[in-house]
């Protein structure tokens, strides 16, 4: 009878110790972000910072947002968010991918981290590489029923996954609406998110070379891309138009923006919160869609009601799987695809 006792005793007492284990992997009190830029880009910074402080309002949890860290090392500040028992650090740049990962492993902190979906850990670690291919593949249709050059230009601050992927959707979006449209494509520099002054010059030279419509991925260098569409003179006396992602600009829009495609990273950053109250945190990545709203082609009143219904059809076909718009990150492949490469630096 002790023994049976003891074991029954022991039986307990492990269910209890495994269903601590499940609460603590359940709990969540707190939630920051890290972004390299501030939160005033209308961009990934402030479009990550907004979806994070949204989350965190509608789960009550403590927000921090560190803001401005720039492309460095950043291991103190993991460090400190860690130290202060942060339930998960969101770290938002794919620079600070391999330095989050360790600090988790070393702290035993919840981290999401983008492109490295190679890196998942269960309950530790999460990759969210995001694709906004399928919203720019709209763009692509978009920029050629526009274009009265034949000639548009993607100019882009980098070559990360997510400005690959979506250069390269816009370039199948172009070319299956009027194959007959160049694409030229334009690099500012290896890591140039925050360079204004070359984009600007980069912008103009692919303005110069005939590009009417311009889908520019920069962060804080779309600003740049923006002032030389805005003062540009095309030889032939006509308008350049800016096609801009992931945030809305029309706000300070001088006239030329002609669309963006939008990204909203809330029901991203929801989702994770929810894996990590289900204790299946770090065991998949995370995406966006037409599908699922994550994703979308902004609305503006420069778009023809015709040709935004067209946009509407051909994102009713994406979505039923009616288009195929192939994904790729690979930097020689979206090269390969275009009319004319050039480097900015």
């Amino acid at each position: 009878m002790s023994r049976k006792l003891a074991c029954l005793i022991g039986a307990g007492l492990l269910a209890v110790s495994l269903s601590a284990a499940v609460a603590r992997a359940a709990e969540i009190t707190s939630l920051a972000i890290m972004t390299p830029e501030q939160g005033t880009d209308f961009g990934w910074n402030q479009q990550g910072i907004d979806a994070a402080a949204a989350v965190a309002k509608k789960y009550h949890l403590k927000f921090t947002a560190a803001q401005g860290l720039g492309y460095g090392d950043v291991r103190n500040t993991l460090r400190e968010l860690a130290d202060d028992k942060t339930g998960l650090i969101i770290a938002h740049a794919s620079g600070y991918n391999t330095a989050a990962a360790e600090i988790a492993a070393e702290t035993n902190t919840r981290v999401a981290i983008v492109d490295s979906p190679k890196a998942l850990k269960k309950g530790l670690v999460a990759d969210y590489t995001l694709s906004g291919h399928e919203g720019a593949y709209l763009a692509g249709i978009l920029a050629a029923k526009t274009t009265k050059t034949d000639t548009v230009a993607i100019v882009v601050s980098g070559e990360p996954p997510a400005w690959n992927s979506q250069s390269y959707g816009f370039a199948q979006g172009v070319k299956a609406t009027k194959p007959s449209v160049k694409i030229r494509y334009a690099v500012i520099g290896p890591a140039a998110y925050s360079d204004a002054a070359g984009a600007k010059r980069v912008t103009e030279a692919a303005i110069a070379a005939g590009a009417d419509v311009v889908f520019g991925q920069g962060n804080g260098a779309s600003f740049g891309m923006i002032q030389a569409v805005e003062t540009a003179k095309p030889a032939n006396g006509g308008k350049v138009w800016f096609i801009d992602v992931i945030g809305d600009k029309t706000s300070v829009d001088h006239g030329n923006l002609l669309s963006s495609v939008l990204w909203d990273y809330a029901p991203v950053f929801d989702q994770m919160v929810q894996d990590i109250k289900a204790d299946t945190f770090g065991t998949h990545d995370y995406h966006l869609s037409l599908a699922s709203g994550s994703v979308r082609l902004l609305k503006t009143s420069h778009i023809p009601a015709d040709i935004w219904q067209e946009l509407q059809t051909a994102q009713a076909d994406i979505i039923s799987g009616k288009i195929k718009v192939e994904e790729t990150f690979d930097a020689g492949k979206v090269r390969a695809a275009m009319s004319a490469v050039e480097a900015g630096k």
